[in-house]
C-alpha cells in the first residue's frame, strides 16, 4: 500500500517530544483540540504521553508529512512497568491538578469531577500483561495508507521482540473509528463502554473500546475500507 506523497513513518526520537505533546492536545477532544473540555495542556499531555516518550521511547513511532510530525503511535511492551509507573504518575498529576483546581474554568472543573466520579466506571476490560498502544493523527494527514503503515511498523517491532498479541483502547463512534473499521485492521473488539462526559457535547454516543490483535506473520496484503 503506497503512502501518499510527503508521508513517512519512523521511530520516535527525543526531538519529537514537544510535537507529540502538542499533537496529543490538538486531537484530545474527539479529534479536535482539548481546550474546550480541559484547559491544562501540560497535565493532559503528561497523562497521555509522558510514560511513552520518557520511559519507553523505543516503542513509539511518528508519522511525518513533509518533514513535520502529524501523527504518532505510542506503545509499550512492558505493561507491568507501565502500570507501576502510571500509578505514581497519576498520583502526582492528581495532586498538581488539585492545587490548580481553584484557577480552572468551569469546563475543566467539570472534567475533573467526571474523572473522580465516573471515569473509573467507564474503562472497559483489558489484558494486563499484553503489549498495547494508542494512536493519533491530525486530520490533514489522515489516510488509510498512513495509519496502516504506522500500525504495521509497530506490529513488526513487537514481532521482532517475540510479542504474540497487542491491544489498544480507542475512542470510537460510528462516524469515526467505528468497530467495523478496526476489525478490518485485524482487531477483535473485546469490550466497549460509553464515555458519559461526551453526552451533550457530541451528536452520537462515544465509547472507549478495547481491541486486541494476534500477531502472526506480517501482513502481506493491503486492507480496504
Amino acid at each position: 500500500m503506497a503512502l501518499p506523497p510527503g508521508i513517512t513513518v519512523r521511530q520516535y526520537e527525543a526531538r519529537d517530544r514537544e510535537a507529540v505533546r502538542r499533537l496529543c492536545c490538538e486531537t484530545g477532544f474527539l479529534g479536535k483540540a482539548i481546550d474546550p473540555v480541559f484547559e491544562d495542556r501540560e497535565l493532559f499531555a503528561d497523562y497521555l504521553t509522558a510514560y511513552y516518550t520518557d520511559i519507553e521511547p523505543e516503542a513509539a513511532f511518528v508519522l511525518e508529512q513533509n518533514g513535520i510530525v502529524k501523527g504518532y503511535l505510542l506503545g509499550s511492551r512492558r505493561p507491568l512497568r507501565q502500570q507501576f509507573d502510571g500509578f505514581f504518575q497519576n498520583l502526582r498529576l492528581f495532586l498538581i491538578g488539585m492545587s490548580r483546581y481553584p484557577r480552572y474554568n468551569a469546563a475543566t472543573r467539570a472534567f475533573i469531577r467526571w474523572i473522580l466520579n465516573n471515569s473509573w466506571r467507564e474503562v472497559p476490560a483489558a489484558p494486563r500483561r499484553t503489549a498495547h498502544f494508542h494512536i493519533n493523527v491530525l486530520p490533514e494527514a489522515q489516510s488509510l495508507a498512513g495509519t496502516y503503515m504506522l500500525m504495521t511498523t509497530y506490529f513488526d517491532f513487537l514481532r521482532s521482540r517475540g510479542e504474540k498479541e497487542v491491544f489498544g483502547q480507542m475512542v470510537t463512534f460510528e462516524s469515526r473509528r467505528g468497530a467495523k473499521v478496526l476489525e478490518r485492521f485485524g482487531f477483535r473488539v473485546v469490550e466497549r463502554k460509553e464515555i458519559s462526559k461526551y453526552r451533550g457535547l457530541h451528536h452520537e454516543a462515544v465509547y472507549l473500546t478495547t481491541i486486541i490483535k494476534q500477531l502472526g506473520a506480517p501482513e502481506s496484503k493491503p486492507i480496504s475500507i
